[in-house]
Formats: C-alpha cells, structure tokens, sequence
C-alpha cells in the first residue's frame, strides 16, 4: 500500500492532507481568500457561521455557503498551513464519516468560490488530495513541525511567528483559533502506544 495516497480512512486516524493548485499556480490571492479557506474548513468541522464570525481571521459576514451534516467533533484539526500554491492539514477522523467526505466538501466549495471571485473557470486543485495516515510519534511530531516550517522553508517569512495562515501560533503564542484543536501533548500520550 502507498502511504502517500492511503484512502481507506477509519475512526481514531491521524492524517496529513495536502493538496496545490493546478499547475503549481496560486490557489489564495489575498487575504480574503486564505479566510474563505479558513471558513469552509471550520464548518467542514461542525462549526456554526455564527461561531467563525466571532474571529476575525476566520470571518466570512454575508456567507450563503452550506455544509451540514457534520457536527463537532467528527474530525479533530490539529494544525494547518495554508501557502500561496498548496495547502496542509492535520486532520483526526473521530467518527464513522471518513476524511474524504470532509476534503471533498472542502475543496469543492473553495474552487467555486475562487472561479466565481475570479471570473475563471477549471480545476483550482491540481489533482485530488493526498493523504498520508500517520503511524507513530515520531511521523506525527516530524509532520506537525513539518507542516508549520513550510512558511520559513519557501522564504515568506524569517520567523514563524510572523505567519498567520499556519496553526503556530495556536500553540506558542495567544491566538487560540476555534478551529484549532491544541491538544498536541495528548494526541503524542494517545499515539505512543502504536
């Protein structure tokens, strides 16, 4: 089996899901576009319109989009960075409806919403997603650390810190975004035993 394309996701799984855009080009423009990511994925998780728009980096007023049956806590975000071209997620499945589902919503509504923004028409996502399950502590702290570098490795900053659009600053600084579940040290105990 391919760990880079695994897609039999079942309850009680990490994974690491990315996706770029078509071509390598851009899939965020602005900063409308990386909080219009931001906004579907956190209703993906079960979140209510009315809870993202209490955060700022997360608000999107005046939205029509609709993604049910999810509640909280079906999946787990244990962190997030989104880059100009490609995105990264960290995801937890914590129920019977797999990843996928989650993804496919995802990716879905942030392409019509970048087509119809701007005027274009075509895939926004190069290919479907790929997602890798993580096995042990080791794969899940060498992602996570992974996953929040990407800003510095591709020389859009010189300090994570100064990166919004990435989950670092959830966990070494104040921020506390809703979407962001910040139980890092628990999900280490809980994959020590594999």
């Amino acid at each position: 089996m391919n760990n880079r394309d695994y897609k039999n996701f079942s309850s009680g799984q990490i994974y690491h899901i990315y996706n770029r855009g078509n071509n390598k080009e851009k899939i965020f423009f602005d900063e409308q576009d990386y909080r219009a990511f931001l906004f579907r994925l956190g209703l993906c998780l079960g979140f209510t319109e009315e809870e993202l728009n209490r955060e700022k980096l997360l608000a999107m007023p005046y939205s029509r989009i609709r993604i049910s049956d999810v509640k909280t806590g079906d999946y787990f975000l244990h962190s997030f960075c989104l880059m100009p071209n490609h995105f990264h997620l960290l995801i937890e499945q914590t129920s019977d409806k797999p990843v996928s589902k989650l993804i496919a919503k995802l990716c879905t509504s942030y392409s019509k919403y970048v087509n119809k923004k701007y005027s274009r028409v075509g895939h926004v996502f190069q290919d479907k997603f790929k997602a890798v399950l993580i096995e042990n502590n080791e794969q899940l702290m060498w992602i996570f650390e992974y996953i929040h570098t990407n800003p510095v490795k591709d020389s859009i900053v010189k300090k994570l810190s100064d990166y919004t659009w990435c989950s670092y600053n959830d966990f070494l600084n104040n921020r506390n975004l809703l979407i962001t579940n910040k139980k890092f040290k628990d999900l280490l105990d809980v994959k020590d035993g594999l």
